[in-house]
């Protein structure tokens, strides 16, 4: 899922934390994506923010 997203930050031209201000979530909530916990709620709102459905993480 990380090389996914990081892949989608860099194709929208954002960082992790312009993302995380986007998405009203705290930066710390990004980098649990790599770890992979991460509640669905926040993964909603990250898409959301990038503008992809959640099956562009899968």
């Amino acid at each position: 899922m990380w090389n996914k997203f990081k892949h989608l930050l860099i194709e929208k031209g954002m960082t992790q934390k312009a993302l995380a201000e986007k998405a009203g979530i705290s930066p710390n909530t990004i980098r649990n994506i790599k770890t992979e916990r991460i509640s669905f709620k926040n993964m909603c709102k990250i898409a959301d923010a990038l503008e992809v459905s959640l099956d562009e993480f899968r």
